[in-house]
């Protein structure tokens, strides 16, 4: 995030300052919120820490990480493991791009760096998957470097006390919100009170705000205004696109098919059995039929163990329909691109969660 040209005025110089002696008392005396890296100095920790938080609830990014640490105490121990076994820890919890960003980012550390984590934003930002935000967690909470954090939390918490009307989705409103929070981060306490705004953001401040348990309610201009329930603003909602996936279950004696999807799309690097995508929902017969004309898999070669089992999975900026039909064939097919796996051994395999739990039901 870096330092700025001031541009706050007087009054909000003022404003900036009184919230962030204020934050760092509460921080104090009254945050107690826990989790397991916080007041980590180790960049490695914190790093996948930040990466795992990416788009991603601090109660379900806990375990996942208490398991990579374990797991991989060093980063050299994280480069050094097979993709599928990084994959197969990283199961379920969605986003997978990010996975392969730790991967690379661990391996040309190891490599580049002799498994020495970089020590200033710059090379910091440079790393795989390492954005604005990431980097200056990563350079305040390590070191202590005074850039400025501005992650939901905090946007949420500036756009109240400034009553700030600049939607936080647009490339102006950015700039004023990073600007303000450079101005008003005390530079010999940029741990502290970086991690101290993400926590005020995540329990008093939050999307419907504690207001009655807040230190700042007769300075915030936003509650002094009664608008802290329309802020911050957004300029536009996100289009959600629609896609139906409809999955073919190939059973034969113990085995099942699966295949590794490698095109750049959702669960990249992740397995899953026979997919066949349509732009609407297909009943049985219509996916059956083009299970033919696309596999040369005719009805007199299988029986229908079951079919119709449909599920839904909300995503950030698409939601997927699953349907499912589980079919037992009479004679293993030759599919190209595909792999027979015994059925107790798919847990080694990295799946998507909706089809983990799927598979390890049926």
């Amino acid at each position: 995030m870096g330092k700025t040209k001031s541009t706050a005025k007087n009054g909000e110089k003022d404003l900036g300052r009184a919230f962030a002696k204020g934050l760092l008392q509460w921080n104090r005396q009254e945050n107690s919120r826990e989790m397991p890296w916080k007041g980590e100095a180790d960049p490695y920790k914190i790093w996948l820490s930040e990466i795992i938080l990416q788009q991603t609830r601090v109660e379900q990014g806990w375990k996942y990480y208490e398991r990579f640490i374990q797991t991989f105490p060093t980063i050299t121990d994280l480069a050094a493991a097979p993709d599928q076994a990084i994959f197969k820890l990283w199961e379920g919890l969605g986003y997978y791009s990010r996975c392969r960003n730790l991967i690379a980012t661990a391996r040309f550390i190891a490599t580049e760096r002799n498994g020495i984590f970089p020590d200033t934003y710059g090379e910091i930002l440079a790393l795989k998957g390492v954005g604005p935000y990431t980097a200056a967690a990563i350079a305040s909470f390590a070191y202590n470097a005074p850039y400025a954090v501005l992650d939901g939390n905090v946007f949420r918490v500036l756009s109240r006390i400034y009553a700030l009307e600049q939607p936080i989705d647009t490339t102006e409103g950015k700039k004023v919100f990073s600007q303000l929070a450079q101005e008003q981060l005390p530079e010999k306490q940029a741990a502290a009170y970086n991690q101290a705004i993400m926590d005020f953001g995540a329990v008093i401040c939050k999307p419907v705000p504690n207001c009655s348990q807040c230190f700042f309610q007769e300075q915030c201009q936003a509650f002094l205004g009664n608008k802290q329930a329309l802020l911050p603003i957004k300029s536009k909602k996100t289009q959600i696109r629609e896609r139906w996936f409809h999955y073919i279950v190939l059973q034969y004696g113990n085995a099942v098919a699966i295949q590794h999807r490698t095109a750049k799309d959702i669960w990249q690097n992740l397995y899953q059995p026979l997919l066949i995508e349509a732009d609407k929902k297909l009943n049985k017969n219509e996916v059956l039929l083009q299970l033919e004309h696309s596999y040369g898999i005719r009805p007199a070669q299988y029986e229908v163990i079951s079919a119709a089992v449909n599920l839904t999975q909300k995503l950030s900026h698409q939601t997927i329909h699953f349907s499912f039909i589980h079919l037992e064939v009479k004679k293993k097919p030759q599919l190209e691109g595909f792999q027979w796996v015994v059925k107790n051994e798919l847990e080694r395999y990295p799946f998507p969660k909706t089809l983990q739990q799927f598979l390890s039901k049926n």
